[in-house]
């Protein structure tokens, strides 16, 4: 997949999340509202913090798909993660506001009746919030985009949140006000998880983190199918937004021109592109095989 449509298929997936949020958003606060529900009316609230994720992604997608310039030789697609961060920190936010509210209602026996009305906005969100996690999330795993599946977990930890209204507002219709308060304060755990698990990501990414195993044996398998590539004899890569940054070091004959190598790891980068459209760059080094290597580095 090229660059551009990469970034496409990603803005496509967040516009179609944004305007749905937004009905959601408005009839969550209506329902809520003359529904006789808190728990409700504290949903549309929390779809209204979404907001502020949802446009720092689109923004970043933005940015994320500028090429490199002067000031950001390696591009701009750190921007997803920084991204990604505020989702994530939204996410724990919101989390701990609906544990705090709960708690608190629990211990002044805060307890309302709510309406029909309230109980099918809660079953409703339910259902779109759980199809929106997995359009996000097919997408954001073929694209390896950190905001897009940001977004996906954050779309399921909506749909988490209206589980638990949903029991609290049937039970407190039918007259077991506490359930409401309850099942808040128990889904605000898996919240909190979904919201850590997410700043992990977004972390490990920004501190050049590893990529995975599987990932780095392919790419030496292929590097080192070319004809006089000796040896891979260092292979490093980091995420760069939706793409992968690699630094490798081939081990060959030293008694090659300087063209016979450069075109040999010219063929080894545009096998790496055809095989990996998730690649942004590939660094090679030349090393000759049969010297010892001593890597410098003061990292």
């Amino acid at each position: 997949m090229q660059r551009d449509q990469r970034f496409d298929s990603a803005d496509r997936i967040i516009k179609v999340g944004f305007w749905v949020n937004a009905l959601l958003m408005v009839f969550k606060l209506s329902a809520g509202h003359w529904g006789r529900s808190d728990a409700v009316f504290a949903d549309g609230i929390e779809s209204a913090c979404d907001f502020v994720a949802i446009f720092s992604t689109m923004v970043a997608l933005r940015l994320g798909r500028q090429p490199f310039d002067e000031k950001h030789p390696y591009g701009h697609g750190r921007a997803e993660s920084l991204s990604a961060l505020l989702i994530s920190l939204v996410i724990l936010a919101t989390g701990g506001w609906i544990l705090y509210d709960s708690v608190v209602s629990i211990i002044r026996h805060d307890f309302k009746s709510p309406g029909m009305i309230a109980v099918a906005a809660a079953f409703v969100t339910i259902l779109v919030k759980e199809w929106l996690y997995r359009f996000t999330q097919k997408t954001g795993r073929e694209l390896e985009s950190p905001s897009l599946l940001a977004i996906a977990k954050d779309h399921r930890k909506d749909a988490l949140t209206s589980i638990s209204t949903l029991a609290g507002v049937l039970g407190a219709f039918f007259g077991f006000g506490i359930m409401d308060p309850l099942a808040a304060g128990l889904t605000s755990f898996f919240i909190l998880h979904i919201g850590l698990e997410t700043y992990r990501g977004a972390a490990h990414d920004l501190m050049d983190g590893s990529v995975p195993v599987n990932f780095i044996e392919k790419v030496t398998q292929l590097a080192e199918s070319v004809e006089r590539v000796e040896h891979v004899h260092d292979i490093r890569g980091r995420r760069s937004g939706q793409y992968m940054i690699i630094d490798l070091k081939l081990d060959m004959d030293p008694a090659m021109t300087v063209k016979e190598s450069h075109d040999i790891a010219k063929q080894v980068k545009k096998l790496i592109f055809d095989g990996f459209p998730n690649v942004g760059d590939v660094m090679i080094h030349i090393n000759p095989h049969d010297e010892e290597h001593e890597d410098m580095i003061r990292l």
